[in-house]
């Protein structure tokens, strides 16, 4: 069965929301400031823009634009549209730019995007002298919580929904394709150890984020909806145990800030 295009639910992935926007605030912190002082800043897969606002609040002059390719996803960031900050429409897999840039960001989308490295020399050719390209993707596809979904996933006939162990390189690939693009790069990678609250936090983690293609496939089947959650509960609680102040979830993030020659 393959997967149609995952439905997004905002509130679900903002269950979380204090967990997931710290790896963008620690990318943030490496990122320069642009060299224009009213930058241009593109945001893609803004999700529900409560990171892309943390732009405009950084650099308060600046033109922002947060694309997502979700409806679910943009009606919730319109929320934060203000002057100098809006969102719109567009597909990452796609997206050019068609004016320079100072800054192109993107925090935890390009693992949705398939081959998202062949797209760096397009992205750093849209930036201006001395802009930046910087993103932070998840480096977890081979935990416990990713293993798990892959092996239930194929249990219950939903092989193609997932992505694979391949969706994201190195930090090492990534350092070498951007500097091999003529950028000053900085590539790294950190584990936090998140302390989840509440029954089956894991399992609500994963509910706003991975999890979503299948949760997708099988919207049209909640009995079978049920049963792999059922099963994946399960798998989770024995691979996350629950301590006695939260259950301990480590969650490895990679980060890559290329700065374009002046």
């Amino acid at each position: 069965m393959t997967s149609p295009v995952p439905v997004w639910d905002p509130a679900q992935y903002l269950r979380h929301a204090g967990h997931r926007a710290r790896p963008f605030t620690d990318l943030l912190a490496r990122v320069p400031d642009p060299p224009s002082r009213a930058p241009r800043i593109a945001d893609l897969g803004c999700g529900p823009g409560n990171v892309t606002a943390v732009l405009a609040e950084r650099w308060p002059t600046a033109r922002i634009i947060g694309y997502d390719n979700s409806p679910q996803m943009l009606a919730d960031a319109r929320a934060h549209a203000g002057p100098g900050l809006d969102f719109a429409h567009a597909d990452v897999r796609t997206w050019t730019p068609t004016e320079p840039y100072d800054l192109i960001i993107s925090n935890a989308t390009l693992q949705w995007v398939p081959g998202h490295a062949d797209r760096f020399a397009d992205w750093i050719d849209g930036l201006t002298p001395g802009g930046t390209l910087a993103f932070q993707v998840p480096g977890n596809f081979d935990s416990p919580s990713h293993r798990l979904m892959r092996a239930l996933a194929h249990r219950h006939g939903l092989t193609d929904a997932l992505r694979h162990d391949g969706a994201v390189l190195t930090p090492e690939a990534y350092l070498d394709r951007l500097t091999a693009l003529g950028c000053t790069t900085d590539a790294w990678e950190t584990t936090y150890i998140h302390l989840l609250p509440g029954e089956d936090p894991v399992l609500d983690w994963v509910k706003g984020t991975g999890l979503r293609p299948v949760l997708t496939a099988l919207a049209d089947d909640p009995e079978a909806r049920e049963a792999f959650l059922d099963d994946y509960r399960t798998a989770l609680r024995g691979a996350y145990p629950k301590g006695p102040h939260g259950t301990p979830f480590p969650f490895r993030r990679i980060f890559a800030v290329a700065r374009k020659e002046a």
